[in-house]
């Protein structure tokens, strides 16, 4: 094997291999190159002049899809429909979650909600939902209480107490 000069290796002499890089089509030079004439780019019409351009969306004159479809009410767009005053800002846990999850006159607060995989979200309210059966008396601490659900945690023998938010 010959050996290397290193004097002719460095980022000044890198090129790439043969064959991977191949030389620009030369259209518009005579009948014989095979892209004479209209340089492969057909006849007549906009696509054949200079400096035309192809928008994705453009259809052909005819009307676009997205000016053909309805226009979309509700929260991203807050034109015509007061959405905010309806949505909720609190995240729901039902009795049938504090059920499984915690044993007979346990105290279930937000924290422990969310050590035992439910409520997750750190900053929103928790709203104990009735949905659900429950048998064991606990102490609920949440931000928010259905009515169903404080009637059955306090018939279980439980209590319920609102925290602010």
């Amino acid at each position: 094997m010959a050996e290397l000069d290193l004097d002719t290796i460095g980022l000044h002499s890198l090129k790439p291999p043969p064959g991977s890089r191949h030389r620009r089509k030369r259209v518009g030079r005579g009948e014989g190159s095979g892209h004479g004439k209209t340089s492969g780019r057909g006849h007549k019409g906009a696509g054949s002049r200079a400096g035309s351009k192809s928008n994705k969306a453009f259809e052909g004159g005819q009307m676009p899809i997205h000016m053909r479809l309805r226009k979309l009410r509700g929260p991203h767009m807050k034109k015509s429909m007061p959405f905010e005053q309806f949505r909720t800002r609190t995240q729901g846990v039902n009795l049938r979650d504090l059920e499984a999850r915690f044993e007979s006159g346990a105290e279930v607060t937000p924290e422990t909600l969310r050590r035992s995989g439910l409520a997750t979200r750190k900053a929103i309210p928790v709203k104990v939902l009735g949905q659900g059966e429950i048998s064991k008396p606990l102490v609920v601490h949440a931000h928010g209480f259905s009515a169903a659900a404080r009637e059955k945690i306090e018939s279980a023998g439980g209590s319920c107490t609102v925290l602010e938010a």
